[in-house]
């Protein structure tokens, strides 16, 4: 078998959990199995590497950012390749360039193109454990690109996919998929299975055990998903096409507090407006969310739309420079907001299941500013002030508590 395991920042944070994470590894080696590990950087290193660099420039050029970033990654596992020798295992860790992973040039949330295998392969031949930087990649300028916030799990089902691996095992600081933040809702549960399309949802939303891409691209290649604990030996989530338990009306709940909203005033009532607006945004490469368009009156109409929080100064800009040739009046931004999601496949077949979400914020007294929908979720934006409270209730109201 060949298997491919991600570790995040807290599981290899300190000399005592990278050890931990090298015995998991030997145990499956000493099966007799290929071993590939993706690691993401340690701890709160990138977090730091962030603060360096603004110390330096407030306003660092994105693609200085991801020369930067890669430092976190390629220290992990050169260190694990030692704790794996110092056990007598023999490892090898490879970087981007060494594999190597080709992608787009988007600096800071590049898209991975092509990985070649050949080198991985070598070394597996030789019965080494391999050991991948997770997050990162290589451009056409031979530029090294980064993925994007939580690329490291991108990475790996990557990597699954191009190996034909029979197993992915992404390994956590929870011990699985949760029907809501167990942090934020003490009585969320933990799932056996979910589908690929709840878990894409979920992860889009804001639930921060996967990284969108990559249950993406787990759906598109195939690739069944476990998430797990590396503290823990518990059984973990399954994610996969079809979850074969008794379908819930609603899956989990999400909440996400890094986005902000941006209003567009006055923009003329005509064909082709919308396109315009976010083709803008497309060719700088910001990601747009929930869109709201109001109803033309007297010629004009007015379209809401949300945004990661690191990209709405540079949303703001590239609209007032447009503005001449998308002719609106003013623009309108908000940032203390937060998204709330309800997701589950069940709610296809169930009618009122937003009417209850609705419902179940009224008597909280919680305002909804903006909705969004599809056939498996619903959600709405409020003020982030009220998020801790409006999770909590519409989690307990769907019957999702422990």
């Amino acid at each position: 078998m060949l298997v491919v395991k991600k570790f995040g920042g807290t599981s290899v944070a300190n000399k005592e959990r990278i050890f931990n994470v090298a015995e998991r590894c030997i145990e499956d080696y000493r099966k007799g199995n290929d071993v590939v590990v993706v690691l993401s950087a340690m701890g709160k290193y990138t977090d730091e590497l962030i603060s360096m660099a603004q110390d330096i420039n407030p306003r660092p050029p994105k693609r200085e950012m991801d020369m930067l970033f890669t430092i976190g990654e390629q220290m992990s596992v050169a260190l694990m390749a030692m704790a794996m020798n110092q056990l007598g295992v023999p490892a090898v860790s490879l970087n981007a360039f060494q594999v190597t992973m080709r992608t787009t040039s988007a600096y800071g949330n590049a898209r991975l193109k092509r990985i070649d295998t050949e080198r991985i392969f070598t070394e597996l031949e030789c019965r080494k454990i391999v050991i991948v930087t997770g997050f990162q990649g290589i451009n056409k300028y031979d530029d090294y690109t980064t993925l994007g916030r939580g690329g490291s799990d991108t990475t790996a089902v990557a990597l699954a996919a191009a190996l034909r691996a029979d197993s992915c095992e992404i390994y956590t600081d929870v011990d699985g998929v949760y029907t809501a933040d167990p942090r934020l809702v003490p009585t969320a549960k933990k799932l056996k299975e979910i589908t690929y399309d709840e878990m894409l949802d979920l992860s889009t939303l804001g639930a921060g055990v996967l990284h969108n891409r990559s249950v993406e691209m787990a759906k598109k290649y195939g690739v069944p998903l476990v998430v797990r604990s590396s503290m823990n030996r518990k059984s973990g989530t399954l994610v996969k096409e079809d979850a074969k338990v008794e379908r819930m009306l609603v899956s989990g709940v999400a909440l996400d507090r890094n986005a902000d909203r941006v209003a567009i005033i006055g923009l003329k009532d005509e064909p082709g407006i919308a396109f315009k607006v976010f083709d803008c945004l497309a060719k700088k490469n910001i990601n747009v969310d929930v869109i709201l368009q109001s109803i033309g009156r007297g010629g004009t109409k007015d379209i809401s739309f949300t945004v990661d929080d690191g990209d709405i100064q540079e949303t703001v800009e590239i609209l007032e420079a447009n503005k001449s040739r998308l002719g609106f009046e003013r623009l309108e931004s908000e940032t203390k907001i937060a998204k709330l999601s309800i997701v589950g496949a069940g709610m296809i077949s169930h009618p009122g299941v937003a009417a209850k979400m609705f419902e179940t914020l009224y008597n909280e007294n919680i305002n909804i500013n903006m909705i969004s929908t599809s056939e498996i979720r619903v959600t709405v934006l409020i003020k982030s002030s009220d998020a801790d409270r409006a999770i909590n209730a519409v989690h307990d109201a769907f019957g999702l508590a422990e």
